[in-house]
This record gives C-alpha cells, structure tokens and sequence, in this order.
C-alpha cells in the first residue's frame, strides 16, 4: 500500500517551539491528558528526523497561549524560518495584544510565513470573537491563511465546535484556512462546512491513528482530495507518525488521492494559490 504514496512529502502540520515551551506543553500532555509524547525532540532534532525520512517540506506552527507571548514567539520564528529554507510558518497572534495587527502586517511580508494559528482550546476565545476580525480582514487582503484547531478533539470547551465555526465562516465567507485534525471530533459537520467555503482545507494530523475510539466512518475521503493536505502533528505523538501514514496508505484510495495530498496541494498552498487550481506535471518540483 505505500507504494500509492508519492515520492515526496510536505508536511503540513508540525509544532516547533523554543525548547522551553516545548518542555511545558510535554508536561501539561501528561498532567493534562495522561500523554508521554514520543518525540521529545527540540527543534533542530525534529527538522532532522523529519528530513531523514524523506519530508521535503514542512509548515510548522506555534501558537500565543496568553497575551503578551506573540512577539517575543515571533521573533523567534524568523530565526528558525532563517536556518531553512524549505520551512514554512503560521506563526503566532493574540488579540489583546497592543501592537498585533502591526505586527501581524510585519510578518505576512515574509514570503514563508503563510498565515497565523489560532489555538482556540488553549486560547479560549471564540472564532467569531469581534477582536479578530481585523486579522481576518488583513489575511483576506494578503491571501494569507489562518490555521485553526477549532475541534473538540482530544477534549472541547465552549470555544471550540463546528457551530462556532460555521458562526465565522457564514461571515467571512471567503476566508482561506486550514482545519486542524479533520475538525476532530465532528468529523462529518467539518466535511459539510469545508465542502461549502472554497477557501477551506483539512489536515489529516491526529485523525488515523491506531487504537483511538474516532468515528473515522465520517471520514468520507473519496472525492476530497482536493481539500485535505497531510499533516502529522510531530513531534507531539504518542504514536510513531509512520503508524498515521500507514494508516491512510491501507484505505488504498486511489494514486491520485495520494499524490495530491501528501504534496501537490502543499505546494499549491505555499504559493498562495488554491489546492484546487492544479499544477502541471511540470510545475511540481520544490517550490
């Protein structure tokens, strides 16, 4: 079966975070979760094992859990993004912070900072929160994109859910953003609201892992290679990440779901472009 993936892979959903941060969102996992990650890698050490199994392209994100963290986060991401090139970034945005649509301008100048990720779980606002509509609106002037884990997986709170991003998407309709994890645990609710906004896509990361209760029956991935990029969500596993891939090579979907998600819709996204405007074959190397 893994013979239908392509021979490149871009990841879409990887974390790096200055080590220690890293350090305490490992501690929270446990405390938290009862989770020992199995990758305790820094960043320099996830970007080389990443490398070493043959991921050409990553786009990593962090996320500002408080105000006050953005810019010092920030400033960080733009050395990282400095040491490679094939490294691409949503990088880090709190709404209470004074100077964060300045700084969020700053940032969508640099030509591997896609967009900004809201961690709604952690962040505990609301998609729809009138706060973030200048960032939506700048992101729709940029055609930069927003990555949001809006679903309630592992665990939800009022902040989270299918109603309340479909609150947002009903008004900024033509915003471009990636939905974490399939939009896990409302798998089918995400699938309906993705198959309505063109702008949308789902990453795969946390949603084929073995062993977990997901009701990956509502995971309908026929016909929606279009609107899905692979994600792993490395390093923060508590299974091998080889297990997910293994995992979506056994539905044996055809070549062509498979080459769209594991790298052409990436680079299409890097670019600025839409996963649904394909490349030529010509068109397909690096970006």
């Amino acid at each position: 079966m893994l013979s239908k993936l392509p021979p490149r892979i871009a990841d879409f959903h990887v974390h790096l975070f200055p080590d220690r941060m890293f350090d305490a969102i490992w501690e929270r996992f446990v405390s938290d979760y009862g989770w020992d990650v199995i990758h305790h890698l820094y960043y320099r050490e996830c970007m080389d094992h990443l490398a070493e199994r043959g991921v050409e392209l990553v786009v990593y994100s962090n996320y500002a859990h408080r105000k006050g963290v953005a810019r010092w986060l920030n400033d960080w991401n733009l050395k990282v993004l400095d040491e490679y090139e094939n490294l691409y970034c949503f990088a880090a945005y709190h709404p209470d912070d004074p100077d964060a649509l300045a700084m969020a301008e700053e940032l969508l100048e640099h030509p591997r900072i896609l967009g900004f990720k809201l961690q709604l779980l952690v962040q505990c606002f609301y998609p729809y929160d009138e706060r973030l509509f200048p960032l939506y609106e700048l992101i729709r002037e940029r055609k930069g994109r927003i990555l949001f884990h809006v679903g309630t997986g592992p665990v939800g709170n009022p902040f989270v859910g299918a109603d309340a991003f479909l609150t947002l998407m009903e008004r900024f309709p033509d915003l471009r953003a990636n939905v974490a994890h399939m939009g896990g645990l409302e798998y089918a609710r995400f699938l309906e609201i993705v198959d309505r906004f063109p702008g949308l896509v789902l990453d795969t990361s946390f949603s084929f892992l073995p062993g977990f209760s997901y009701d990956q029956g509502a995971l309908s991935l026929a016909g929606r290679e279009d609107r899905i990029v692979y994600g792993s969500d490395f390093p923060n596993l508590i299974f091998p990440r080889e297990s997910e891939i293994e995992n979506l090579a056994g539905m044996d979907l055809p070549e062509s779901f498979y080459r769209r998600v594991f790298w052409e819709n990436a680079l299409e996204l890097v670019r600025g472009g839409d996963c649904r405007d394909h490349s030529s074959p010509e068109e397909t190397g690096a970006p």
